[in-house]
This record gives structure tokens, C-alpha cells and sequence, in this order.
């Protein structure tokens, strides 16, 4: 019999992607695939249920069935205590964020695939969804930022005189910084860059911002940043602090994937900034690279506006569920062929995302 995928409608609070879209679902059902989307599961994100059932999905609440479970981020435990033992489960998943996830997960003996530890090659870039929904984040967090400033973003020559174009400082070169830096530029304001890795100097100078270097280099391996030294932070910050006198808009984006955002805009930096500032940390999910950062809220300290936004991906969710869909798609596409599902175990796409761990070579898991 086909493989039966199932298409979750998202539980969490504020989550309005969807990880299959009708366009992703045409394809699964071309390889095979019976399709089944709960109901609603894409309406927050523009896609209605007859939509999916025009390229011939089915709508149905059921998931004990599924050999196959798509979403975004982890199911409840309750329901993944109905999922069939044994069945793969694909999506953003954390699975040891949460004592009681990880229980439900090892009890039905899943497959598990959390997204997130794909390994960051170029030959995996068509399944990254941390750089897919990250774009759509930095994108949003600047607009955020230009709505929240008492400024203009662009230079304006007006019959009451020539207003000058806002300072705005990205913190941190990944995915969400760079859609950041070219966000900003062509709401046409003055942007700087700044990231302790060197090599993204001409990242950003290609967006058309300018790097600003503190005089601190901290490239680490695959591409993350490295941990600073202490007398590296001091530096760092003495030089950062007086920098941002002068800056009109923050927005921070630096991360480091498993553990809670560098902190890297200190709360003496905020209260050096000038009165009608605005500080957007993009990082807030994960603790924020901002001191004065509460997450989901927007502040005033000082004259100063401090905003921690939560689910920015989610602001954009037509655009991101479509990329997202398609980063699933392709990695399920790994294993998933002519109807069946078949892992090879030596790919290490499969075998570096999988969690535990590896099954034993040769073994496939049972579905």
C-alpha cells in the first residue's frame, strides 16, 4: 500500500505556517504518496482546505494512520501519543527541549527528523529551513523596526528642508542579517553590518551596507561564530557602546544554534542611546542579544523603544510556509520514492538529521 502522509495543523500559540502546501502535496502524491491534511491546516497561512483537495489531497483530523507526519513545529505530546508507532515524523522539532516531548517521542518509537540538525552543507541548502525562515525574519524584524522609529528610513528633500536618513546597525551576518542589511537599504537607509566573523565583510558590503569592524574576530567552524574571550567581549562592547551614540536603529539577529543568543547590546549600551532610538531583537525566542529584551513585548527604556517580536516567520506565513513546504519536500524526497519509504542510512543528510541517533547499518526502520 502507498504511504500515508499526514499534514498537522499547527498547535503552537502564534504559529500560522503550514508545512505542506498544495503545490508540495502535488508532488508527494506524484511520488506516491496518499495525502491527508487535517482541516484548517493552512487556512492562517492563505491555502484553504479545497485547495488542497483540488490536487487531490483528502481532509481528515486522523493521524494514527499516518506512516509519515509532516509540520512545522512539534506536535503536543497528547498527540503524539496517537501517532503510529514506528511512523517518521518531519518538522522543526526540538525533541529534547521538553521533558515530556521527548518521552512521547521515545515511547511511540518514532523516526524522528527535527530539521534543525541538518547538517548546513551546500548539497542540503535546497532542505534548510533555518536559513528559509530566517530570511523571512530579518526581512520582517525591518520592517518592525521602520514602522517603530519617530524617523524617516530614506533621505528626504522636502520644501521644509533635507531630512537625513536614519542609522541603522544589523548585529550579526547570518540569513536574518543579511535580509536585514538589504531590507533596510532599500527602505533607503545609512546601514552598517557587524558580525565577529571577518569573512562576512564582503556579504555585506554586497547588499550595499558597510562593515563595521570593532577590532574583534571570532570565526568558528561551519560558519558559526566561535565563543569570545573575556577580554575579546570587553573590547567588543567598550567599542560598541560608543558606536551606538550614534545609531538610530538596532536590529539584532546573532545566534548560536542550541544555546540561549549572545548577549551582545548591554543595558548601559541602551541607556548611552540616544532619546527616539529603537532597538528590534530579532533573537528574542532564544533570550535575546539585547539585556533590555523581554520577549513578545515592546518597551520604552529611557526614551529608548525596545522590541523582543516573537514569530516573525509566522508574519510572513504565505511565503514561508511555501519555502518551508519545499524544504520538507526535498528532504523527504531523500526516502520517499515510488511510494515507499526507504532510508540510506551511509547519507549523512539522513543520518547526521535523524534523532537519538543512527539505526545500526543497513537497519530501516520499521513504518
Amino acid at each position: 500500500m502507498a504511504v500515508e502522509v499526514r499534514v498537522l495543523k499547527e498547535a503552537a500559540a502564534g504559529e500560522r505556517r503550514v508545512s505542506a502546501t498544495p503545490e508540495t502535496v502535488k508532488k508527494l502524491l506524484a511520488a506516491g504518496a496518499k495525502v491527508q491534511v487535517q482541516a484548517g491546516a493552512g487556512l492562517a497561512a492563505g491555502f484553504t482546505d479545497q485547495a488542497y483537495r483540488d490536487v487531490g489531497a483528502q481532509i481528515d483530523d486522523a493521524v494514527d494512520g499516518a506512516d509519515l507526519v509532516l509540520c512545522v513545529q512539534a506536535p503536543p505530546p497528547p498527540l503524539i501519543g496517537q501517532l503510529k508507532p514506528g511512523a517518521v515524523l518531519v518538522g522543526t522539532l526540538h525533541p529534547q527541549a521538553d521533558a515530556a516531548r521527548t518521552a512521547a517521542l521515545q515511547a511511540r518509537q518514532l523516526v524522528t527528523f527535527p530539521l534543525e540538525r541538518l547538517p548546513r552543507t551546500t548539497r542540503a541548502q535546497a532542505m534548510d529551513v533555518l536559513s528559509s525562515q530566517a530570511g523571512m525574519a530579518g526581512y520582517k524584524a525591518t520592517l518592525i523596526a521602520a514602522q517603530l522609529t519617530p524617523r524617516f528610513f530614506p533621505m528626504l528633500t522636502t520644501a521644509a528642508g533635507t531630512i537625513r536618513p536614519s542609522k541603522v546597525l544589523v548585529v550579526g551576518a547570518g540569513v536574518a542579517g543579511l535580509q536585514a542589511v538589504a531590507t533596510a537599504k532599500r527602505l533607503g537607509a545609512q546601514v552598517e553590518g557587524f558580525d565577529v566573523r571577518p569573512e562576512t565583510r564582503e556579504q555585506i558590503e554586497s547588499l550595499g551596507g558597510k562593515f563595521l569592524d570593532l577590532g574583534v574576530s571570532a570565526a568558528g567552524e561551519g560558519g558559526y561564530a566561535r565563543q569570545l574571550t573575556d577580554a575579546e567581549r570587553a573590547e567588543q562592547q567598550r567599542r560598541l557602546a560608543e558606536h551606538l551614540k550614534g545609531v538610530d536603529v538596532v536590529i539584532c539577529t546573532a545566534a548560536v544554534p542550541g544555546r540561549p543568543a549572545p548577549k551582545i547590546v548591554t543595558a548601559a549600551m541602551v541607556a548611552g542611546m540616544r532619546p527616539g532610538s529603537v532597538v528590534v531583537d530579532l533573537a528574542a525566542e532564544t533570550g535575546g542579544n539585547c539585556e533590555a529584551t523581554r520577549p513578545g513585548e515592546t518597551i520604552d527604556v529611557n526614551g529608548v523603544t525596545v522590541a523582543g517580536p516573537l514569530d516573525l516567520a509566522s508574519m510572513g506565513a504565505i511565503h514561508a510556509s511555501e519555502m518551508y513546504a519545499r524544504n520538507v519536500l526535498n528532504f523527504v524526497s531523500l526516502f520517499l520514492k515510488d511510494g515507499t519509504l526507504a532510508f540510506d542510512w551511509n547519507d549523512e543528510l539522513l543520518a547526521k538529521t535523524v534523532w537519538p541517533e543512527r539505526p545500526a547499518a543497513g537497519e530501516i526502520p520499521p513504518v
